[in-house]
């Protein structure tokens, strides 16, 4: 099977979230991906909207999509240092959980420097999900 990848470059800002969220949707509805397109959204949602709440500036966050042998990677790049981490649970907060949900959900995930910052990413096997 062939490697299908898709990039987005947007701005770390709050309107960029639900455009992320609805580009990973149709993505995935084209390339007919297995994976529940309803937890990719939200895992999408949170790690763009940690950008947005945690680095915001006027650079650029990078929105890539690669999905091969039934396996979807996506990965979320910007131009800060500052590594995301799964804080504890506490019910007292409204926020907070966003990495939380992200490791719950995901196959896999990680961070990576790169040479402008860092990349955030998870992966996700082919699932029972609702797909497309």
């Amino acid at each position: 099977m062939s490697t299908l990848t898709a990039r987005v470059d947007l701005p770390p800002s709050a309107r960029s979230v639900p455009v992320a969220r609805h580009l990973v949707r149709e993505v995935l509805r084209a390339w007919r991906a297995p994976q529940d397109t309803g937890d990719v959204a939200l895992l999408v949602t949170e790690v763009v909207a940690n950008v947005v709440d945690h680095v915001g500036g006027d650079g650029l966050l990078a929105l890539e999509l690669e999905y091969s042998d039934g396996w979807l990677r996506i990965a979320v790049s910007d131009g800060s240092a500052i590594r995301p981490v799964v804080g504890e649970l506490r019910g007292d907060q409204p926020r907070g959980r966003g990495m939380q949900i992200v490791d719950a959900i995901a196959d896999h995930w990680g961070v990576e420097d790169v040479d402008d910052g860092k990349r955030v990413w998870f992966v996700l096997a082919p699932g029972q999900g609702s797909g497309v």
